[in-house]
């Protein structure tokens, strides 16, 4: 399953992107604000890499994508919609990682704005939130360009995260 947005290409992970993913999650800070903020080793890569399948066997729409520049097939971060409960409750994040290189070039914007479009057109589905850490405010300028706003905070994994939403 693919699709596609001005400047990128969203595709399912596979094997060969190992490499890719292991050296997002192990970078410090490209995880200091995802889930505990602990990088992870290669075991940890692969347990990873086993739950973005996962959510692919749930629906072939939801779990992270590799997102690809189209000028020149590089991989430049990933992204998708994930599956969470928050709260006791169903919910669909948009969530996206940007790899370090390649923060400030409107990658992540343009990567939650296709896929709340997509989502909103091609699936129906007319809440989305996103869940970020405080601190992670290169994150919440995205969630707000994106017409997302503060609706809660919550704790996860010992950590304040902010709860946007769409509405």
């Amino acid at each position: 399953m693919e699709f596609t947005s001005e400047r990128l290409l969203f595709r399912s992970y596979t094997q060969d992107d190992f490499d890719f993913l292991y050296g997002m999650l192990s970078d410090p800070d490209m995880v200091c604000y995802i889930g505990n903020g602990e990088t992870r080793d290669f075991k940890g890569a692969e347990v990873f890499l086993d739950w973005i399948y996962s959510h692919y066997e749930m629906n072939p729409e939801y779990g992270l994508k590799v997102v690809v520049r189209k000028e020149d097939n590089v991989p430049v971060g990933h992204a998708g919609i994930v599956p969470q409960k928050v709260k006791g409750k169903d919910e669909l994040e948009v969530g996206y990682w940007i790899a370090k290189k390649y923060w400030g070039n409107g990658y992540a914007s343009e990567a939650a704005k296709a896929l709340i479009h997509r989502g909103e057109n091609q699936l129906g589905v007319d809440r989305f939130i996103s869940l970020i850490q405080q601190g992670n405010n290169a994150s919440r300028k995205v969630a707000a360009k994106n017409g997302m706003s503060v609706e809660a905070e919550i704790i996860v994994k010992g950590r304040n995260v902010y709860v946007y939403s769409n509405g």
